[in-house]
């Protein structure tokens, strides 16, 4: 499919699409079921489009249900950083690229002298993954250590569960609210709606245009705000069978859960992307308007950016890119 085809293809009908993706910084990340691409505006104001095959091949545990939502979740972070990483390096001008290189710092001289740039990147994303599960045990402990030193609140497991996610929930909303007040982070937001808005604009069977991107909704039932939200709600739910109430007691046993909630939040945030049943809108609400935060109204430039991060991923037969 070339150039022009992908900008003018539609569906026959609308559809549900499996094409998913990422806000960057001043960029979009889709993946499709063959390709993946990324597209940011560089800073003299041309788009760089990066693409890369995906396996097409669908080993077990992509299969499986529950054990293929860990592994996407764990995948999607990976891959969602790289292209983080990648986006960031990407708004260095050329004089600043020139003056890294000629006056690097003591650690990246260091790397450079001992590991391959493939090490280095392996090593970044350890790094990553280990602050990740430092701030993931953070936020599963400190609700729980708050809720034990009310008392009351520990003599029914029930009600300090909810007391718990009560917390969770209020410290995460308020997380996102307040990033978004900041001028790089309501940027990435805007970059965020874009997506949303490219991705139903092409499942609305729309040929990709700005016009027709802008008059689509920001929100979608598939988006990674709903899917944390169904974690956190589920989570709630199950922890209320934990009979502990010692914090450091639940926080092990909930530490123990992830996988499990993690692996029921992916099947249900699948389920309410592909369906349009009154379950599906039920699951979906919560976290649609919690995307009012964590999306914004993009502008032009940020849509154009968006069509050409989606244009390499949708595939020839359209078939293939429905569930």
């Amino acid at each position: 499919m070339d150039e022009k085809q992908q900008g003018e293809v539609c569906p026959l009908n609308p559809h549900k699409s499996k094409i998913g993706g990422q806000a960057l910084i001043e960029g979009v990340m889709m993946k499709g079921a063959f390709k993946g691409a990324m597209a940011c505006r560089l800073p003299d104001g041309t788009i760089d489009v990066e693409t890369w095959d995906l396996n097409a091949k669908r080993p077990w545990y992509r299969k499986v249900p529950l054990v293929r939502g860990v592994y996407s979740f764990i995948f999607s972070m990976i891959d969602g950083y790289r292209c983080l990483m990648k986006s960031a390096e990407k708004q260095m001008t050329e004089e600043e690229i020139e003056e890294e290189e000629e006056n690097p710092s003591a650690l990246e001289k260091w790397l450079d002298e001992h590991f391959t740039e493939k090490t280095v990147e392996a090593i970044m994303i350890v790094f990553m993954v280990i602050s990740m599960v430092f701030a993931l045990g953070m936020f599963l402990f400190l609700p729980k250590w708050i809720v034990g030193l009310i008392k009351p609140l520990t003599a029914n497991r029930i009600i300090q569960s909810f007391s718990e996610g009560v917390i969770k929930i209020i410290v995460f909303i308020a997380y996102m609210a307040i990033t978004g007040t900041m001028k790089d982070i309501r940027r990435t937001y805007q970059y965020h709606g874009a997506e949303h808005k490219t991705i139903a604009c092409f499942e609305a069977g729309l040929p990709l245009t700005v016009e027709n991107v802008k008059k689509q909704v920001r929100l979608h039932p598939r988006c990674g705000t709903s899917f944390i939200f169904l974690t956190l709600f589920i989570s709630i739910l199950a922890m209320c069978l934990v009979p502990f109430t010692i914090p450091w007691q639940r926080f092990l046993c909930s530490f123990a859960l992830l996988p499990i909630t993690v692996g029921v939040s992916f099947e249900a945030i699948q389920f309410a992307g592909r369906s349009n049943s009154v379950i599906s809108k039920i699951i979906s609400w919560p976290g649609l308007q919690l995307q009012r935060i964590t999306t914004k109204e993009p502008d032009a430039s940020q849509i154009e950016c968006a069509i050409e991060a989606l244009k390499p991923c949708i595939p020839e037969n359209l078939e293939d890119d429905k569930w």
